[in-house]
């Protein structure tokens, strides 16, 4: 049992993360939009409302994004990182609710999925029937129907090789749907008059289709790993993943029981699968968090909290850590803090930063899990009280946690703003800790486990660092 207290230093502290931004929506995207809208309209500058909303963001860092267009459209593009630069990918002749939008990595093919909605007093509403369409981009050309049900439905490419010759003429797209199963299309490719590529037999892709998954009641997508995570429940709750392959093989490579309640997720929840606007608008009630990260070192940690025991004031998560073949569960006594009017949705954030998982509850507690060295108590670091700092300028439900197989650092979108964020320990903050006279502590206890927490922590982070020693110790002395 852990008790949330809160610090007895008031002095003002670095962040424990240090956050450097990597996009922005506004700076990035939408200062380009109104050029090109002001080009389209003929005018010198552009002052309507472009309402530019983040979709998907692929495994090669593409981002993609759909925007209102002067003349009543509906436009989806992508901003390419390492150029800088944004780029039409097609335009709808008519305003549309997109739901979910994936691009495959040739760029001659674009799924998405559409909200049908109404317009009401000039807001398009969606209702649940969803249109997925298919459509021919290199050049603008065919589209095809894919989907027209009465549920969610999430698109996915998968990203194969470049030693994959094939690729060019084949792509693969995933179908997920609130119905809980998963579909895996092939689509054919040919090229046409040296330039144009176009699909092959479009109408045979619905009957060719394989079914990957079924009955599933949470799923999460990998990207750099071309993995699919998903739960489902057959007397116990089952973690599965399924890998794909370059050579248009997968197969089911694990299978983890979960201990964790056969309701715990009420309503399908997808995650790591693009932004869903419309739906986050009136979200499903969601009893438990979960996430699956890993690395290029062969961790694997499977987090998720349990339902908040309102009465008890506590909070209960678990991270599996299945490199090691165990799993550790943290019961947090919230103590006298008072809790939110919503407090049911009150859940953790997982934040995977190099062989640590931070677990942060904003007001409450940060908990930083060594994922490599769990034994002993200094290889962990728990703070608490509502000056705990975690640097995030949002609420933690308003973060998604960007997956990526990065050893030092970790991105992170905020949601409203459309920033992304890039992430790692602050190593200011922990030197504090380690030289500071009043730690975060417990009534009676030595601040001796938080100080070697901090130490194990900095020796940890530093590790690749020359001269670390002298870094460590110029660090204490100027605290």
């Amino acid at each position: 049992m852990i008790s949330v207290l809160k610090s007895e230093d008031n002095c003002r502290r670095p962040h424990m993360l240090k956050l450097t931004r990597k996009f922005d929506l506004h700076k990035d995207v939408v200062c380009d939009l109104h050029k090109k809208e002001a080009s389209v309209c003929r005018v010198k500058e552009y002052s309507g409302e472009v309402d530019t909303r983040l979709l998907n963001i692929e495994c090669d860092g593409g981002i993609l994004y759909s925007w209102k267009g002067a003349t009543g459209t509906t436009r989806i593009g992508k901003y390419d990182p390492q150029t800088k630069q944004n780029k039409l990918l097609y335009t709808f002749d008519k305003q549309v609710c997109v739901s979910s939008c994936s691009l495959n990595k040739e760029e001659t093919l674009l799924a998405v999925s559409l909200a049908q909605g109404t317009g009401e007093v000039g807001e398009l509403k969606p209702v649940s029937k969803c249109l997925t369409l298919l459509i021919e981009i290199h050049p603008i050309n065919n589209t095809k129907v894919l989907k027209a049900v009465d549920c969610r439905v999430k698109v996915q490419f998968l990203h194969q090789e470049e030693a994959d010759r094939r690729s060019v003429l084949e792509s693969h797209l995933l179908l997920l749907t609130e119905d809980g199963y998963v579909d895996l299309y092939h689509v054919l490719l040919t090229r046409q008059e040296g330039y144009r590529v176009v699909m092959v037999n479009p109408e045979r892709l619905t009957k060719t289709a394989e079914r990957i998954v079924e009955d599933f009641c949470w799923v999460q997508w990998d990207g750099h790993t071309q993995r699919l995570y998903y739960v489902i429940h057959k007397g116990k709750c089952l973690l599965r993943c399924v890998q794909f392959y370059s050579n248009h093989f997968w197969e089911t490579v694990l299978e983890l029981p979960l201990e964790m309640a056969a309701n715990s997720f009420p309503a399908v929840k997808f995650v790591n699968l693009g932004f869903d606007h419309y739906h986050m608008q009136k979200p499903e009630k969601e009893l438990v968090k979960m996430e699956v990260f890993t690395d290029r070192i062969g961790s694997m940690c499977v987090c998720y909290c349990h339902p908040l025991n309102t009465n008890d004031k506590e909070m209960i998560y678990t991270l599996a850590l299945v490199h090691k073949g165990c799993s550790k569960t943290f019961q947090v006594s919230l103590g006298s803090v008072e809790l939110p009017e919503r407090s049911t949705q009150l859940r953790p954030l997982f934040i995977p930063i190099g062989y640590y998982i931070v677990v942060y509850m904003e007001g409450y507690f940060l908990h930083l899990v060594n994922t490599r060295q769990q034994e002993m108590l200094c290889h962990s670091l728990f703070l608490s009280g509502r000056d705990v700092d975690s640097g995030l300028q949002c609420r933690a439900d308003d973060i998604a946690v960007l997956h990526s197989e990065e050893k030092a650092s970790v991105s992170l979108l905020e949601l409203s703003s459309g920033r992304v964020l890039s992430a790692e320990l602050s190593a200011a903050h922990l030197l504090q800790i380690l030289g500071a006279d009043k730690v975060f502590k417990c009534p009676g206890r030595e601040a001796d486990p938080a100080r070697l927490a901090a130490l194990h922590c900095l020796l940890v982070t530093w590790e690749t660092t020359q001269n670390w020693s002298s870094r460590l110790l110029n660090g204490c002395a100027t605290t």
